[in-house]
């Protein structure tokens, strides 16, 4: 069912992907994009952002805690860079929620606006 705030709908392959990084580990990292022409989330092929163009991603961050254990934690990424087209931005941002309610167990989001954002002890900080 499309988003009804953007009309945009989730490809099955975005709900398949995250089930493989959630469960069998198989993945890392996932970057999803709006096909606009096709009105829907997809997964993208290649395995970075873009340093001009909006994106979901899907991030299982490992880390130690203080009491020297080790965790895992989901963090769902909104990749809006400030240099962005407005058109796309507004695209992203009507349909994230829709999207995030797709992928059942995020557990973190974070919102990224320049790289400086992503930064592993922003991930840290977010994680305790």
């Amino acid at each position: 069912m499309a988003n009804a705030a953007s009309g945009i709908d989730v490809h099955d392959d975005c709900k398949l992907r995250f089930l493989e990084l959630k469960a069998k580990r198989t993945h890392r990292f996932i970057v999803y994009k709006i096909e606009e022409k096709q009105k829907q989330v997809v997964v993208e092929k290649v395995a970075c952002l873009p340093a001009d163009e909006c994106r979901y991603a899907i991030y299982d961050f490992d880390f130690v805690t203080a009491e020297n254990c080790q965790k895992s934690m989901i963090f769902f990424i909104a990749w809006c860079l400030d240099i962005a087209k407005v058109r796309s931005k507004m695209i992203y941002a009507s349909s994230k929620d829709r999207f995030k309610r797709e992928l059942d167990g995020i557990q973190v989001e974070l919102q990224a606006t320049d790289p400086t954002e992503m930064d592993l002890d922003v991930f840290r900080s977010r994680a305790n």
